[in-house]
């Protein structure tokens, strides 16, 4: 992150765009599962990229963006080929028979992989003992958050296969990555430009798997359920248009570790939407977890929050001497 682009990130910009991270992608769990039901992965997720990539694309003209610049369209073309194809994509094949709160278990691995995978960050994160400790603690709230689900989901009949826990593990790895490479590589172009591309590449990615599946033999639109059609559109201007929007706009201004600490929220967000909508129950323990999960986004937090005060305090001072 550059000082400029630190200084000029307004705090009241910040707070709402992590208030969208937070909270409209720890929904889109649900509203995944939803549209699935209805349309076949691949195919959910060629419209749902493509789609809100031609309105960014056409919100970028409006705005006369430069949108043909030869290196950002490549290093947006491999971010949204990460963070959307793969990362996203393996989301929404999983959710056709794994439950949308079960599937939210995967991104509180992601800030482990931020840390391993962020280079240029290893001596300021390790140094750290509350990030750390921030981490640790984010992770064992998330496991007492769906220990109950998890446990009866691997002893029950319809048990979660390894391979697909593998899958999982491997989207959040590809989201890290994919976030990573967005922040050093794509810095050049403005938010929406970058975005848009990202979107239409994940878009493109989705479709050959369209027509080799053949997912549009025999598929009728007309029998597509209204809350399908809903899901879907909710998916594409507020999971993926605004929420990812946001996503990359805090990645330039913020520590990709800090941004990482959304992957601690969704799950409380799928898990209270599980609750109210699929009529599950939630127990003391699960409560429990959503406490420790809140109090370790707030430790993280706090930790960059006081080593950016003091850097900014003692700054004036090593100039003066």
């Amino acid at each position: 992150m550059t000082a400029t682009a630190s200084k000029s990130a307004s705090p009241v910009m910040v707070i709402f765009a992590f208030a969208i991270v937070y909270i409209v992608w720890g929904s889109t769990y649900f509203f995944i599962q939803m549209a699935v039901a209805d349309f076949p992965p691949f195919l959910l997720g060629a419209l749902r990229f493509l789609l809100a990539g031609i309105f960014m694309t056409a919100w970028c003209v409006i705005k006369g963006e430069k949108l043909f610049g030869i290196p950002n369209i490549k290093h947006a073309v491999i971010s949204g080929i990460l963070l959307l194809f793969v990362g996203n994509g393996i989301i929404i094949w999983v959710e056709q028979t794994v439950p949308s709160g079960l599937a939210s278990i995967t991104v509180s691995s992601a800030p482990l992989w931020f840390v391993l995978l962020d280079q240029p960050k290893w001596s300021e994160n390790f140094r750290s003992r509350s990030i750390i400790l921030g981490m640790i603690i984010g992770l064992a709230g998330v496991i007492m958050l769906f220990s109950e689900q998890v446990s009866a989901s691997l002893e029950g009949s319809g048990g979660v296969e390894m391979g697909t826990m593998a899958l999982l593990i491997l989207a959040s790895i590809a989201w890290a990555a994919g976030s990573l490479y967005s922040k050093y590589k794509s810095s050049q172009g403005s938010t929406m430009v970058n975005t848009s591309w990202q979107m239409m590449a994940a878009g493109i990615a989705f479709l050959p798997g369209v027509f080799v599946r053949g997912e549009l033999n025999g598929f009728a639109w007309g029998d597509v359920s209204a809350d399908a059609w809903l899901a879907l559109l909710y998916l594409v201007f507020l999971g993926s248009i605004a929420g990812f929007s946001a996503y990359v706009w805090l990645l330039k201004v913020r520590p990709a570790m800090q941004v990482s600490t959304y992957a601690y929220v969704n799950p409380v967000v799928a898990v209270l939407l599980a609750v109210f909508f699929a009529n599950e129950n939630i127990t003391l323990i699960q409560i429990l977890g959503l406490v420790i999960i809140l109090g370790s986004v707030l430790l993280i937090n706090m930790a960059k929050y006081r080593r950016e005060k003091t850097a900014a305090l003692t700054k004036p001072d090593t100039i003066a001497n």
